[in-house]
């Protein structure tokens, strides 16, 4: 079961859970939540137990300390580089074509530096919301390698392939604004009111339905991949099952009562 709270650790990975909101927050703040092998085991297991537990409505992936993340744990790749980010990337991969695929909304709830792996990764979640003053860089061009975590994937589905090629052959620091101006994020925030304004908005999903949410996801991530004909058969399958849900019947009721729904997620 996931824990209720989260209890003083030194763990990698912290996983709670505040009623329907889980919460994964990674905890190497002195390396700037850098991502180690360790990590990312503990990232992975978190998000193979998200992926067991329908009662999780949405998804808060923030990190501890200065930053987001600020990518692979270089130092640990130094000895073997090529064993070392294939130990690396056998964790995350999965962990994020996990974390995509829930049909709970995920949110990555960014401050400081967000870079390389912890771009990508915050690029896989459905929403972004940032502290003013975050950093967003690509970073893999000055290592000398191409991109993982997702980063190539995100860049093109969210800025286009322009900009996207722009980010990747330039490497330039991209600050808040930036960022949001060419769609990289949903919002900027003041940065002491990240996590209020964070919470405020996982709440509202919260309340929502979650089969509805959770097709909606799959609709709109799978989109691209279908022609016309494709997309509206989804769509015709997915109205199917929320029609027949519990949640459809009370959202009717509460319409034509003109009250707030109550929706249980069955």
């Amino acid at each position: 079961m996931i824990p209720t709270a989260p209890a003083a650790s030194d763990a990698p990975v912290l996983f709670w859970r505040e009623a329907g909101v889980a919460h994964i927050r990674f905890n190497r703040p002195s390396a700037l939540n850098a991502i180690d092998v360790a990590l990312g085991q503990a990232f992975h297991a978190a998000c193979r137990e998200l992926a067991q537990d329908e009662s999780v409505r949405v998804v808060v992936l923030s990190g501890a300390g200065r930053a987001f993340m600020a990518g692979g744990d270089l130092a640990s790749m130094q000895a073997d580089p090529v064993g070392g980010s294939a130990a690396l990337i056998a964790q995350m991969h999965p962990a994020i074509e996990i974390l995509a695929a829930l049909r709970a909304p995920v949110i990555a709830s960014v401050h400081g530096a967000v870079a390389g792996g912890g771009l990508g990764l915050a690029l896989a979640c459905d929403l972004i919301i940032a502290a003013q003053g975050t950093r967003f860089n690509l970073a893999y061009p000055r290592i000398g390698t191409s991109s993982d975590c997702s980063t190539s994937w995100g860049l093109v589905r969210w800025v286009g392939l322009r900009k996207a090629l722009e980010i990747a052959l330039l490497n330039d620091t991209i600050d808040a604004d930036e960022a949001l101006r060419i769609h990289l994020i949903n919002r900027v925030v003041p940065a002491e009111e990240l996590a209020a304004q964070t919470a405020a908005i996982a709440a509202r999903i919260e309340q929502s339905a979650p089969i509805a949410l959770g097709n909606l996801k799959k609709l709109m991530r799978q989109s691209d991949h279908n022609d016309l004909h494709s997309q509206l058969e989804l769509e015709a399958q997915l109205f199917r099952e929320c029609a027949g849900s519990a949640d459809f019947a009370e959202g009717l009721a509460s319409f034509l009562g003109k009250r707030e729904a109550r929706f249980e997620g069955r």
